[in-house]
Order: structure tokens, then sequence, then C-alpha cells
């Protein structure tokens, strides 16, 4: 049984997400994984921190550049909770990221609604990984604001 699958590291970015939810953030949540190792977490902090650009990528993103001591991450995988919007896309191909591992598809505000081909051509994608459990706290947090 392999131990690290890219549930598990889904799941470990759920528990960004949750964090998010619970500081009234939107529940997004995004780890990068290196040689199965977590080398950054992050979550939405866009209220906290009031900064429109401080989504869960952005920073997980920029703590992974940090960590390696790199501006490249070609080795590395995104795990997100919800599909990266066009900014978090451009910061993706610009770090020319390995793979990306997309729990939830956002249908309103998705880079694959502009266009599929944002990310760098060598970056693999893959969508629904824990898409279920993604959506249900999207949605839970949303309903709540209503």
């Amino acid at each position: 049984m392999e131990f690290y699958t890219e549930e598990y590291f889904m799941k470990e970015a759920l528990k960004q997400a949750k964090i998010a939810f619970d500081a009234n953030e939107v529940p997004v949540g995004a780890i990068v994984v290196s040689n199965n190792t977590i080398i950054s977490r992050a979550y939405n902090q866009t209220e906290m921190l009031n900064d429109a650009t401080a989504h869960a990528e952005m920073l997980a993103l920029s703590s992974a550049f940090n960590f390696l001591g790199a501006k490249y991450l070609m080795d590395c995988t995104l795990y997100v909770t919800l599909e990266p919007c066009l900014m978090c896309a451009g910061a993706c191909y610009w770090s020319k990221i390995g793979k990306i591992v997309i729990a939830a598809p956002d249908t309103k505000r998705g880079f694959s609604l502009l266009n599929s081909n944002v990310l760098h051509p060598k970056t693999i994608i893959k969508y629904g990984v824990c898409d279920d459990e993604a959506s249900t706290l999207l949605t839970t947090f949303f309903k709540n604001k209503r």
C-alpha cells in the first residue's frame, strides 16, 4: 500500500481549506510537494491580509520558492482544493510547476474557462481528487454567507 497518494496530499490541502473556512476566508487550501515531502502549506488569506492576491496557491508557491531557494518548481506538485484563477495559473506558468492536482473545478472563475493554454506546456494537470469534500466545503461556506 502506497502511503503518499494523491488523495493523501489532497487531504492535507483540504486541512488548509478548513483553516480558511474557520477564519471566514473562502475555503481554498494548497500545498506544494517535492519528493513526497510537503514543502509548503497555505490557505486563502485575502481578508486577513487585506490583499486580493493572497490566494492559497500564490502563498504556497512563494513559500515553496523560499524553501527550495529557487524560482522554478519543475519537480514539484501543487495540490489545490479549487481550480486556480487566471492570476494563480499565471504564477504556476512562471514557476514551471511540474504537476497540478485540483480537487474541484471553478465553474465561475477557473483558468480553464478562459484559456486552457495558460499553464506551462510541460505542466501535467489532474482534476477530481477529493472533489466531493472540496465542493461541499465551498458550498457550505457560501450558503452560510447568504
